[in-house]
């Protein structure tokens, strides 16, 4: 059976690319700037995942290195399920864990997927090609 939505994957892939970069970004700021709505003066493991969430977030995002980018943000979500998460619990949803985990499987489908058609990467490809275009008339 043909996807309902297939002529729209391109776009849709990229939307959703740039609200889940959106809101990892938002995680970070709440742990580095206390905006919105968050404490600022973490230090330690939460530190470094701030660090993490904001500059993956805003390389997702914008679709820059989105993949390598989404590899490590990946990788990070898989880290604060198991130290925060799976100590209450098997499943996911008693364990409060399962954004962490919805996390982790959507950046680990962008770091394979890549940053797609509505990103920096593209458009800096796009560039190269006319330039290497150029270059060969």
């Amino acid at each position: 059976m043909r996807p309902i939505l297939n002529c729209w994957a391109g776009p849709i892939y990229g939307i959703t690319r740039i609200v889940i970069g959106f809101l990892f970004l938002c995680h970070g700021m709440q742990k580095l700037f206390g905006v919105p709505g968050g404490h600022m003066g973490v230090h330690g493991l939460f530190l470094a995942a701030g660090v993490i969430e904001f500059v993956c977030g805003a390389l997702i995002l914008i679709g820059l290195a989105g993949s390598l980018a989404a590899f490590v943000a990946s990788g990070e979500m898989a880290v604060a399920y198991f130290l925060a998460h799976a100590r209450g619990g098997f499943w996911p949803l008693v364990n409060r864990g399962e954004l962490a985990v919805a996390y982790c499987f959507i950046f680990l489908l962008i770091a394979a997927h890549g940053s797609g058609s509505l990103s920096v990467d593209a458009l800096l490809k796009r560039e190269q090609g006319s330039k290497r275009g150029e270059q060969a008339a």
